[in-house]
């Protein structure tokens, strides 16, 4: 299988990478803007790499622009028809909406949405996929499969991708930033702060996981914790105090609006 990726960025390095290290049967092609660039990306992962277009899709199965959403348009309509019209198109750009897309593709192009986050870099990202109507079931375990390769992967309606956004693609920056607080709040607390780093960034996996295995509801596993007169409730109603809970929650809405206005620019 061939893929073609255009932007050699975080995702689409992310992508060839993944695919490298978990053994997958791909021919992996990388699209740049310049010869310049193409031969820098070949130096620096190990993958061919070209700045033409029509090289870079021939023969494709896949096709994945890992692309800004004011630059994807643009990418789109520089390939044409160079793209084999079996070949599937994948969007990573925010906000750009399937029929928006589909406008400057070839009628008929299989299509299909994908959402990815950062910590796919290191195989435990989750990636959410949404097809047009172009794209079939097959189409979609197609790439399903391929983005596996670094993560778990969900498929939705495209009426929920700007909330995967806010939340999935998003969200690991509000994580990072609780993080970087917690860490904060230990050495404050006396702990050095490389100590501090290590407790937070621990206890902040181990609650996800926890979460993730045992299947109860968040506040099931708070309350477990929250003993009475306790020093982890009095904290609790600190943190409720600051609005935190809904701090985070209207980040995402924001993220998610964000994201909306993106397409419509």
């Amino acid at each position: 299988m061939k893929i073609a990726i255009f932007g050699a960025g975080v995702m689409g390095r992310a992508l060839a990478t993944g695919l490298r290290n978990n053994g997958a049967a791909v021919d992996v092609f990388f699209g740049t803007r310049t010869e310049e660039s193409a031969s820098a990306v070949t130096t620096e992962t190990g993958f061919s790499a070209s700045a033409d277009p029509g090289t870079v899709v021939a023969n494709a199965d896949i096709v994945v622009f890992c692309l800004k959403p004011h630059k994807v348009l643009g990418v789109f309509d520089a390939i044409g028809s160079a793209m084999p019209s079996s070949a599937i198109a994948v969007s990573i750009a925010a906000g750009m909406s399937l029929s928006k897309l589909a406008l400057h593709l070839p009628e008929g192009q299989p299509l299909i949405r994908a959402m990815p986050n950062t910590p796919c870099k290191i195989g435990a990202g989750m990636t959410v996929l949404s097809g047009a109507s172009t794209a079939t079931a097959a189409h979609l375990q197609t790439v399903e499969q391929i983005f596996s390769a670094f993560g778990e992967v969900l498929c939705l309606d495209e009426e929920h991708m700007d909330a995967v956004t806010g939340l999935s693609a998003s969200g690991p920056a509000f994580i990072f930033l609780v993080i970087e607080a917690l860490t904060d709040g230990g050495v404050m607390a006396g702990l050095p702060r490389d100590v501090a780093l290590k407790l937070a960034t621990a206890a902040t996996k181990g609650a996800a996981c926890l979460v993730q295995e045992s299947g109860e509801h968040p506040a099931q596993l708070r309350d477990a914790v929250t003993t009475p007169a306790g020093c982890t409730i009095s904290a609790l109603l600190r943190l409720e105090d600051g609005k935190l809970r809904s701090v985070l929650a209207r980040g995402v809405q924001e993220a998610a609006e964000s994201a909306a206005k993106l397409g419509k620019d």
